[in-house]
């Protein structure tokens, strides 16, 4: 849940939708949705396309769930 929570975050602070998002990332979009709701993980692959999709470093994902888990 927190993994998608922090990725749902910053898509929005980025103003972008799922649907761009997922496109930019080329995941599908209901993949997308249901790692966003907490209802699937990401690999590490899918992690990394999702950081370059909305222009940040994976580390920053990662640093932002270290925050959230304290």
């Amino acid at each position: 849940v927190l993994v998608g929570r922090v990725i749902a975050k910053f898509r929005k602070n980025k103003g972008i939708s799922q649907e761009v998002l997922s496109g930019l990332a080329d995941i599908g979009r209901t993949h997308l949705s249901a790692i966003e709701r907490g209802e699937r993980k990401p690999t590490l692959e899918t992690l990394y396309r999702i950081s370059c999709a909305l222009d940040i470093k994976m580390s920053d994902i990662v640093i932002e769930i270290e925050k959230n888990i304290n």
